[in-house]
């Protein structure tokens, strides 16, 4: 079974080789048929502690590294607005 791989930006880089990452969805209301924004939180396995706040990443399923985290960072992109 392919691992699933999602695109999204670094909230918070305050743990220890640990990054949370914020997925947003686009998806379609079933009654009201208009497409709404939709987000999650993931907890992701950053080794280097390399990503920082505003990053956009890739991050790709994995085996489970703790309680919350089954996540690991594949790429990563610096933000561009200079922070």
């Amino acid at each position: 079974m392919p691992r699933r791989v999602l695109q999204g930006t670094v909230v918070s880089d305050k743990g220890d080789k640990t990054i949370t990452v914020l997925v947003e969805r686009r998806v379609m209301h079933p009654i009201y048929k208009k497409y709404i924004r939709t987000s999650k939180k993931y907890a992701a396995h950053d080794e280097k502690n390399s990503c920082k706040e505003g990053d956009s990443v890739s991050i790709i399923e994995c085996r489970p590294i703790s309680k919350r985290k089954s996540w690991t960072v594949v790429d990563e992109t610096t933000d561009q607005s200079g922070k």
